[in-house]
């Protein structure tokens, strides 16, 4: 099993709609350096982390360089190589470092785009149980129509990290 270090905790952000992207009322959530990525098969390691945690349809990619959000689903980015600069929120949001061993969740509609990234930037995405992923470019058509399928994304029963107990269960009521 892979190891979650003790006391992890997720930093939590909520950023508003913008008009164009529509990011969520949950909040957005980074572990950093909540992943314990000793040996020569980091990606691996956080596959089995979602994994046991409920959380599939996994790829092994980076993070796009435009601006994108996800309306029909939630995801999560295990950062398993290398680091990056990401805007998460779009525009007005906040621009994060992560890098190896983090784990960020974003409630289906958060804009993210990648800035920069180290030439090794490897990440796990994952997403829960439902609906396959959709990828959104931000427009004032797509807005309209993210506002009307982001209600219906049901709430993860499991955190991707630590579980059925873990932060995203209390933290993302509706």
């Amino acid at each position: 099993m892979p190891i979650v270090k003790a006391g992890a905790e997720p930093l939590t952000f909520v950023f508003a709609d913008d008009g164009l992207i529509p990011n969520s009322p949950m909040p957005f959530l980074v572990y950093k350096g909540a992943v314990e990525l000793a040996g020569a098969h980091p990606e691996a390691t956080i596959e089995k982390l979602f994994a046991a945690n409920g959380w599939g349809a996994m790829w092994r990619n980076g993070v796009y360089a435009f601006p994108h959000y996800h309306a029909t689903v939630h995801e999560a980015l295990g950062i398993a190589r290398g680091r990056a600069k990401v805007r998460f929120g779009g525009e007005h949001g906040e621009v994060l470092e992560i890098a190896a061993g983090d784990v960020a969740i974003l409630p289906a509609g958060t804009g993210h785009q990648c800035i920069s990234a180290s030439a090794d930037l490897s990440v796990v995405g994952a997403y829960p149980p439902g609906p396959s992923m959709d990828l959104v470019r931000p427009n004032k058509q797509a807005h309209a129509k993210a506002l009307k399928t982001i209600p219906m994304v049901p709430v993860p029963q499991t955190d991707p990290v630590l579980g059925a107990d873990g932060p995203l269960v209390r933290l993302w009521r509706r």
